[in-house]
This record gives structure tokens, sequence and C-alpha cells, in this order.
């Protein structure tokens, strides 16, 4: 399989990027089983984080350049790539992007579509798509952007130069860094807290967060008003606040 899924811990997925001889590059199949999984994944409400790597040695290099190098315009139009991609920024379960060595081309826009980064001290940030006669084609000008700023990502694109993991985590583009081999059970971790917390907050705190960012202020803070109001129907509003009062641990069910 170019894509393995596994459960390590309860409420927690993960999802690994598995062609390790061609550095997790991205060809059709595996963009297809991620989006296979992240739908599924992200209906199962058993699964409360889901954490989205490519090992311990690297993340991914890109896109599988063999696939494109005789392709039309319509060869990759029809492709339809963006509804594959769309399965992964839809997923309305918290998403952790733990990276060791490359996040390049393609696997820099995969690792953007999560909602927090842990890299580790050796990951490299890149987007080289110019250096081919290309510019990014899955979020990588605009998602980039968002997160770094116009500067900061032209300088990316323009040269096709890549970021390490201290300068990527300065300029907004990860969350945390960590020694290379702490990476993984660090995503785990943070997953496992996560995964702890009431699922129906978390899923609209992170739909909120997304929507909020693209329309203006006013209406970004009516979303936001509009969902704290609607969590004060839920079971684990209740049950989280008097366990507060109690001075216990509270037991979340997602209802």
């Amino acid at each position: 399989m170019d894509v393995v899924l596994e459960n390590p811990l309860e409420g927690v997925a993960v999802v690994r990027l598995n062609r390790v001889e061609v550095k997790n590059a991205l060809n059709m199949s595996v963009r297809r089983e991620l989006a296979e999984h992240f739908t599924a994944l992200g209906a199962d409400p058993k699964i409360r984080c889901i954490v989205l790597t490519g090992g311990a040695r690297v993340f991914a290099a890109g896109a599988d350049i063999r696939a494109l190098v005789d392709q039309g315009p319509v060869d990759v139009m029809r492709r339809n790539l963006h509804l594959w991609w769309q399965a992964i920024s839809a997923c309305p379960t918290p998403v952790i992007a733990a990276v060791n060595g490359y996040a390049w081309g393609a696997g820099c826009e995969l690792a953007m579509h999560a909602d927090i980064i842990i890299a580790g001290e050796s990951a490299t940030f890149c987007q080289p798509e110019v250096k081919v006669g290309i510019m990014p084609g899955a979020g990588g000008t605009q998602r980039l952007t968002r997160a770094v700023g116009k500067f900061q990502a032209m300088r990316m694109i323009l040269t096709g130069q890549p970021v390490s993991a201290r300068e990527a985590l300065s300029m907004g583009l990860c969350s945390e860094v960590v020694p290379d081999d702490e990476v993984q059970g660090a995503a785990l971790k943070m997953a496992a807290l996560i995964a702890g917390m009431p699922p129906i907050a978390v899923m609209q705190v992170k739909e909120v967060l997304l929507a909020g960012q693209d329309i203006p202020l006013d209406a970004a803070l009516l979303l936001e008003r509009k969902a704290f109001q609607l969590l004060f129907d839920t079971r684990d509003q209740k049950e989280g606040m008097h366990a507060f009062l109690e001075k216990r641990q509270p037991v979340y069910e997602g209802k």
C-alpha cells in the first residue's frame, strides 16, 4: 500500500505515506488513497485526531515528476486532483502533520493542509516548482501566503530555495520544532491531548477558525458567537463545566 492507516491510540489515527524508496513522492495512487482515508476518517466519530506523516526519514519530496513530464494541459485538467486535495482540506477532524526530512513541492502543500505542523530539526520546507518550469498547483501560492505573508512566500516560490525547520517556525510555517527522533512521539502526544477534548467543541473550533480567515472580521466574529452559543446545547459543555467545579476529570461523549 502506498498509504498505511494505523490506530496507535484510542481516538487517534495515523495516516502514513509509504513510498520511502522514492522519498514518498506523491503519485496518483497516493493522492487517491489519501483522499479515501481522510473522507472515511472525517466521517468516523471514534476518530478525534489524525496524524499525517511520511515516517521518521522523509515527509514527502514532492510530486512524481515522471508522471507529469509529458502531460498536456487537458491531461492535467482531467486529473481533477483538486477534488482529492479537497478531501483533506474539508476533513472536520483536526490534523497534525509530523514532518521529518523533506516537505518539498506537493509535500509542502500537503503539510499545509494540516492544522498543526510538528517538524524535526532537520526538516526542510520548499516550493521548488519554478525550477522545472511550473508553479505550485495545490494551494502552494495561497496557503503559503496566508501562513507566512506575501514577502516570505514570494521569496520561497520565486527562488525555489528551501527553508529550515527553525526558519519555518519563525515564519509561521510550522507550529513546533523538536529533535528529529522525537517528531512522531510529539505528534502522537499532541494528538492524544486533542482526542481527549470535547469532540463537538474541537470540530467547531476548526470550522470557525478556517472559515473566518477569508471573510470580513464582522462576519467571522458572528460565526464565532453562533458557534459559542451552540456549544451550550451539548452534554459535553455541561460535563466539562461541572467537572471543573467538582475538581474531577471530565468524561466527554461527543454529544
